[in-house]
C-alpha cells in the first residue's frame, strides 16, 4: 500500500482468480510467478466466469484448486487433447493448460503437436524448467546438454540422449498457430514481458484468433540445487543461450 494523504491507497493484491489454497510450489520456484499472471490475465480480461482450467501431471497437478474457475484433471500428457474436447463442445469457453515439459514434450508430444497443427482455439502455458520438477530432477526433453539430473548424474550426453528440443521453434514451423513465444522471469524487465504475452496469447483466444503457445523459461532451485538468486544467474547466463527469448509467431 502507498500513503496518499489522508488514506491508504492498495495498488497490489491478491487476483480475484485466485482462491485462498496456497500454492505448492518449492520456495524461489518461477511456477508462482506464472500462476500468479495467469490470474491476473483472467482478471484483466473479465473472463473468469467462463475460463476453464486443464491442470497437467506435474508441479500444477492440483492448479484446479487455486483458481475461482473451472477446472479438469488430465491424465499425464493429454492436456491439449482434454482442452480441444471441452473448446470443441462449447466454443464460448475460454480453454487454457499449463503444462510442464515432461507433460507437453516428453508424453504428450502428440497431443500437443496435433493440436497446434489443427489451430485449436485455446491457449497453452508451457513451463520449461529442463528437469522433471516433481518426480525427483531426472532429465527432461529440455535438459541442457552436460546439465546433470538424478537420471544423468553425469550431465546430459547428446550422443545418448539426444539435445535439448526447442518446442517452441517445432510449433512454430507449423501453419495454423497465430501466437508462438518464449519469455523467461529472471527479473522485473522479463516478468512484464511475460505478463504481456500471456495476456496476448489468452486475448487471441477471447477473440477467436486460434492457437497460441506462451512458452516460459523458470527455475527449479530444488533439484538444481541452487538457491534462488543462483538459479535466477543460470537462468539469465545459460539457459536462455539455449533457449532464445521473444516472438516466434504472431499472426495476430
Amino acid at each position: 500500500m502507498s500513503v496518499n494523504a489522508d488514506k491508504m491507497v492498495r495498488v497490489f493484491e491478491r487476483p480475484r482468480s485466485l482462491t485462498d489454497a496456497q500454492f505448492s510450489y518449492c520456495p524461489g520456484c518461477h511456477h508462482g510467478l506464472v500462476t500468479r499472471i495467469v490470474a491476473q490475465t483472467i482478471d484483466e480480461l473479465g473472463i473468469q466466469d467462463r475460463t476453464v482450467i486443464v491442470a497437467p501431471v506435474g508441479c500444477a497437478v492440483t492448479m484446479y484448486e487455486w483458481f475461482r474457475c473451472d477446472g479438469i484433471q488430465a491424465a499425464h500428457g493429454r492436456a491439449c487433447a482434454v482442452a480441444t474436447g471441452i473448446k470443441r463442445v462449447n466454443p464460448n469457453l475460454i480453454v487454457f493448460t499449463y503444462q510442464g515439459d515432461g507433460d507437453l514434450a516428453a508424453i504428450g508430444t502428440a497431443e500437443s503437436i496435433h493440436a497446434a497443427n489443427r489451430g485449436e482455439n485455446i491457449t497453452v502455458v508451457f513451463i520449461n524448467n529442463q528437469i522433471y520438477g516433481m518426480t525427483g530432477g531426472q532429465m527432461a526433453p529440455t535438459t541442457l546438454v552436460g546439465q546433470r539430473t538424478t537420471s544423468c548424474p553425469d550431465g546430459r550426453n547428446a550422443q545418448l540422449a539426444g539435445y535439448p528440443i526447442r518446442f517452441a521453434e517445432m510449433i512454430a514451423q507449423l501453419d495454423a498457430p497465430v501466437y508462438v513465444t518464449r519469455q523467461a522471469l529472471y527479473d522485473q524487465k522479463r516478468i512484464m514481458a511475460a505478463s504481456r504475452a500471456i495476456k496476448k496469447a489468452f486475448q487471441c483466444q477471447v477473440e477467436g484468433k486460434g492457437y497460441s503457445l506462451v512458452e516460459v523459461l523458470t527455475n527449479c532451485p530444488t533439484n538444481w540445487r541452487m538457491s534462488p538468486a543462483q538459479s535466477n544467474s543460470h537462468l539469465m547466463d545459460e539457459v536462455v543461450r539455449a533457449f532464445p527469448l521473444g516472438d516466434l509467431v504472431d499472426r495476430d
